[in-house]
């Protein structure tokens, strides 16, 4: 699998709605994780999205969460890039260039779904997000 870049979208709790309407407009294949899914003992999280991915016909990729706990969501700051793939080499080297100089979010590690994957602000104020997917053995 080639890397693949393309937006990231955080919304206050409403991720489900927003991402429905997206598909309802591009068509094609949407799949969502929740926080309870994950683990989430808060019930208030439970439901809310964790990670949403819309695959379009057309080629496009549209991925969404609401904001994550202990982050706070501020409008026109709420959308990132997101750099995923299997080539881990390009990736953690993508990493190093982005984070040089900015802020880290997340470090890059291994996360609770298995693969690494960090979030950084680089040193314009764009937010980067790098993930890279584990093989499944």
């Amino acid at each position: 699998m080639a890397s693949r870049l393309n937006p990231y979208f955080n919304f206050p709790g409403n991720a489900r709605e927003a991402v429905e309407f997206y598909r309802s407009v591009f068509g094609g294949d949407l799949t969502m994780s929740t926080f309870g899914e994950f683990g989430t003992e808060d019930p208030a999280l439970a439901d809310k999205i964790m990670h949403a991915m819309l695959e379009t016909p057309n080629g496009y990729t549209l991925m969404a969460s609401d904001t994550a706990p202990g982050m706070e969501h501020m409008p026109g700051n709420n959308v990132a890039v997101s750099v995923s793939g299997d080539d881990a080499d390009d990736l953690r080297g993508y990493w190093t260039k982005l984070s040089d100089g900015g802020t880290v979010m997340i470090p890059l590690a291994k996360q609770m779904w298995g693969d690494e994957f960090g979030m950084c602000v680089d040193r314009f104020g764009i937010g980067w997000m790098v993930n890279i997917i584990q093989p499944q053995g």
